[in-house]
């Protein structure tokens, strides 16, 4: 298998983790053709809106692209326009670092499975129209680590009507 796609494929099963810990279904799309690798649903909740629906468009690297406050990935333009739009679910970038060794990445014994390293994500929503015709890089705050309470925080918020 080639490496990008042993990348994709590890980049879902790591938010696919995510997501079921925080106890959150989550559905893969046939065709992505719209900027969208994985859709999560709320059931229920307890705010204005019922079931709370979030898009996310999945990006793994293992490029050293981290400083002190962010994480800059340089997305595709055609990725960045699909992402800022207004849509009626929101939509976040999650970008998952790996180490650069692939045999780092999955570590696993009797007691623990360990994916390293860590996934971010940022709501692109409302961001300018840019004249790059290729890539833009995105800044991801580095306090934006999609963890389980991320999610469901950010699910809450949705769930109230508020954006990621």
């Amino acid at each position: 298998m080639e490496l990008n796609q042993q990348k994709e494929l590890f980049s879902k099963a790591y938010v696919r983790a995510v997501v079921a810990v925080a106890g959150f279904s989550v559905n893969q799309l046939e065709v992505d053709d719209d900027s969208i690798d994985l859709h999560i649903v709320g059931r229920g909740g307890g705010g204005t809106i019922f079931s709370p629906e979030l898009n996310l468009q999945l990006k793994c690297t293992s490029r050293d692209i981290l400083d002190r406050q962010f994480i800059r990935y340089p997305l595709r333009i055609k990725n960045y326009n699909d992402l800022r739009i207004n849509s009626q679910v929101p939509r976040i970038l999650v970008v998952v670092l790996v180490p650069e060794n692939l045999e780092d990445w999955l570590q696993q014994s009797e007691s623990e499975i360990c994916m390293r390293n860590c996934a971010y994500w940022v709501s692109l929503r409302g961001q300018p129209e840019r004249q790059n015709t290729t890539n833009i890089t995105v800044e991801l705050p580095r306090s934006n680590q999609l963890t389980v309470e991320a999610l469901k925080s950010i699910m809450q918020r949705l769930s109230q009507g508020g954006l990621p």
